[in-house]
């Protein structure tokens, strides 16, 4: 919802609010039996407003919408919404009172009740009154602000449900492991429901992976800050899948200045790293090193890994011989690649010399 239809939202209520309590002053003010001029009783009535109806109403309605709503009753912590809802409408009804008895003391305002007839003026009545008025602010703002808060995360989820749509049609043309696609399409699709907002996120990390693959990698080479932001976010989109953020580790050493660098070189490597680590509750269960120097750079990759699945697991990704067969064509003679298989951390290291 825009924020200028919440503005006016909130002016209209502010505005009935008022009309509202207004007419019930005057109508009171004008039954009271006390003797005052037309005039005083009109001026009091505004006068008395303002403490009376406007000031714990207002404070109320803003505690409500900004502390009440976001902490406990959007929490589904009902119990504690109500308890805390009637105590800030009490608690700021007793200071209105304190503050209109002085006013009332120093001759400011005119007691309509003088000496407590019809037990009008006492002060157990008073604030109970104000606080009925504050509590119906109170419920006001708690049902203003959760249609708000609706109408936002339906736009939301409309909005992510169209980017969700728009990724899917985009995998056709990328041509990128689908696997990982999907995967992640459903880890989005999941969080949708618990964390919009960060969904959200995670949704405009793999539009920007997926644009990259439709637009940077018709080029022969690429800036390495480009590669490496995309590396960066493929790694952040793979750890959707688990709550050990830490079982990644990517590092760059070195100035990267306007390098540049064959589009998706590295990524088939780390493609692999994660399809073929087995523990990702172990922390640095894959690690990743990019070093960067006048001479060559250097890329790093291990990833630790279950020997019993490893047969299973070669018939996955894509091959060493087709990264090998791409290296050979874009760096003939300017390319080490060094492949490692130990008993369970399978390690590359891929030094590309500067041209």
């Amino acid at each position: 919802m825009k924020k200028s239809i919440v503005i006016l939202l909130h002016i209209g209520f502010w505005m009935c609010y008022f009309l509202l309590i207004l007419i019930m002053l005057t109508v009171f003010y004008r039954s009271s039996s006390h003797a005052v001029d037309q005039t005083a009783r009109i001026v009091n009535a505004f006068n008395s407003l303002l403490l009376f109806a406007f000031f714990p109403s207002f404070i109320t309605f803003y505690s409500c919408s900004f502390i009440v709503f976001p902490k406990y009753l959007q929490q589904n912590k009902f119990l504690l919404s109500t308890i805390f809802g009637i105590l800030i409408s009490i608690g700021v009804s007793i200071l209105a009172y304190i503050i209109m008895r002085y006013f009332i003391e120093s001759g400011h305002l005119i007691d309509m009740d003088k000496d407590g007839i019809n037990q009008r003026s006492t002060a157990i009545n008073t604030i109970m009154a104000m606080s009925f008025i504050a509590s119906i602010s109170g419920l006001a703002a708690l049902i203003l602000k959760g249609f708000i808060t609706w109408v936002k995360e339906i736009k939301l989820k409309e909005e992510l449900k169209q980017k969700n749509h728009e990724t899917e049609m985009a995998l056709v043309k990328a041509q990128i492991d689908p696997h990982f696609l999907f995967n992640t399409l459903n880890n989005i699709d999941v969080l949708i429901l618990k964390d919009a907002g960060e969904a959200s996120n995670y949704l405009n990390k793999l539009s920007d992976i997926l644009r990259f693959m439709l637009y940077e990698i018709k080029t022969d080479a690429i800036l390495l800050k480009k590669e490496i932001e995309y590396i960066e976010k493929y790694i952040e989109l793979q750890k959707i899948r688990t709550a050990n953020s830490n079982y990644v580790s990517f590092q760059i050493n070195g100035t990267m200045d306007n390098r540049t660098i064959a589009p998706m070189v590295f990524i088939p490597f780390i493609e692999n790293a994660f399809k073929h680590s087995t523990n990702k509750k172990i922390d640095n269960t894959i690690s990743i090193e990019i070093y960067i120097n006048k001479e060559n750079i250097i890329f790093l990759c291990e990833n630790k890994f279950d020997p019993t699945r490893l047969l299973k697991q070669e018939s996955d990704g894509l091959g060493n011989d087709l990264i090998q067969k791409r290296l050979n064509l874009i760096y003939p003679e300017k390319h080490i690649l060094e492949l490692e298989n130990r008993i369970n951390l399978y390690s590359v290291k891929l030094t590309i010399k500067n041209e």
